[in-house]
C-alpha cells in the first residue's frame, strides 16, 4: 500500500503524514485531535481517495451507542412481519442491521473507517469498543455467529476534546494533534481552494485573520474552514485590499465578519477594542 503524502485537495504536514503512515503500518486506530475546522474529518475522506478505497463514515452523536457500530436487531419489524404472516420471520438474520464496524470488517478491500467526533458520545462509549477494535471481531448473539474482519480497516478517530477519553482506549491508539497552520502553511491551503486570488488581497486577509485569532479574550477563534468561507465572500463581493488594510490598522470590525466571528460576545469584544483604540471613553 502506498504511503500517504496528502492530496491535491488536502495539504498534510510532514508530522501528519508520518502519523497516518505509522498508524497504518502498526495497524492501530489513528486518534486525531485539533481545533474544529482544521481538517480532521477531511483527512479520512482524502486518505480514502488517495488509497483508492472505500470510506465508511460513522458520525457520533450524544445518543450513539457502541452496539450500533456492530449491529442492531430490529425486533419491531420482526414482530410486525409475524403479525402479517411474512415468511421472513423464520430467519432472524433478516432483521439484523449491520453497523459501520461490521461493514468495515467484511469489505473486500481494506477500507478507511472514520469514527467522527468520538468525544460527543457517553464517556463509556470508547471503552465499549475496546475489544472489537483490538481483536477486530465480535459475536452476534441472535444468530450465534462470530464476525471476524477480513483485514483490519484503517481506523481514523477524531475528537474535539469535549471530554477526556479513557486511558485504556488511548493506549490502543496512535495519537496526533493537528496544529493550527502558520501563515505559510495557510497560504498553501488557500492556494488549493483558490485559483489566482490576488496576492495583495490574500496578504491583507491573512494578516487580519491571524490578528483576529490572537485577540485576547476571544471565545471562538476563527478556523481554517471559516477563513476559506470568508475569502470566497471577499472575492465575490470584490472587497479591495485597501479596505482590509484599513480595518486592520484602525482595528474596526472587518467586512463580512459574520463568516469569521460566530457569537455575539466576540463581536462585542472586537467593537469594544476598536472603540478603545479610537480613544473613546
Amino acid at each position: 500500500m502506498n504511503t500517504f503524502q496528502g492530496t491535491k485537495n488536502y495539504i498534510a504536514s510532514k508530522d501528519l503524514q508520518l502519523a497516518v503512515n505509522a498508524a497504518i503500518a502498526l495497524e492501530k486506530p489513528l486518534l486525531i485531535k485539533g481545533e474544529p475546522g482544521t481538517g480532521k474529518t477531511m483527512l479520512a475522506e482524502e486518505l480514502a481517495e488517495a488509497l483508492g478505497t472505500e470510506l465508511i463514515q460513522w458520525h457520533i452523536k450524544s445518543t450513539t451507542r457502541a452496539q450500533q457500530g456492530l449491529y442492531e436487531y430490529d425486533a419491531v419489524s420482526r414482530l410486525r412481519d409475524s403479525q402479517l404472516g411474512n415468511e421472513d420471520v423464520k430467519d432472524i438474520s433478516n432483521y439484523i442491521v449491520k453497523g459501520k464496524l461490521w461493514q468495515g470488517f467484511v469489505a473486500d478491500q481494506r477500507p478507511v473507517l472514520l469514527i467522527d467526533e468520538i468525544d460527543k458520545a457517553d464517556i463509556e462509549f470508547p471503552n465499549d469498543l475496546l475489544l472489537e477494535l483490538d481483536k477486530m471481531e465480535f459475536y452476534v448473539y441472535e444468530t450465534q455467529e462470530k464476525i471476524t474482519a477480513k483485514q483490519r480497516p484503517i481506523v481514523i478517530i477524531t475528537s474535539n476534546n469535549e471530554k477526556e477519553l479513557p486511558d485504556a482506549f488511548l493506549r490502543r491508539c496512535f495519537f496526533h494533534y493537528i496544529k493550527f497552520p502558520d501563515k505559510a502553511e495557510m497560504q498553501s491551503i488557500v492556494d488549493v481552494h483558490f485559483d489566482g486570488i490576488k496576492k495583495a488581497l490574500l496578504d491583507e486577509a491573512l494578516a487580519l485573520f491571524f490578528n483576529l485569532r490572537e485577540l485576547p479574550g476571544i471565545k471562538k477563534k476563527p478556523s481554517t474552514s471559516e477563513l476559506i468561507d470568508w475569502l470566497k465572500l471577499l472575492v465575490a463581493e470584490d472587497i479591495s485590499p485597501e479596505v482590509l488594510r484599513e480595518s486592520n490598522q484602525t482595528k474596526v470590525i472587518p467586512p463580512l465578519h459574520g463568516a469569521l466571528l460566530k457569537n455575539e460576545q466576540d463581536v462585542h469584544l472586537f467593537e469594544k477594542l476598536a472603540f478603545m483604540n479610537r480613544g473613546g471613553r
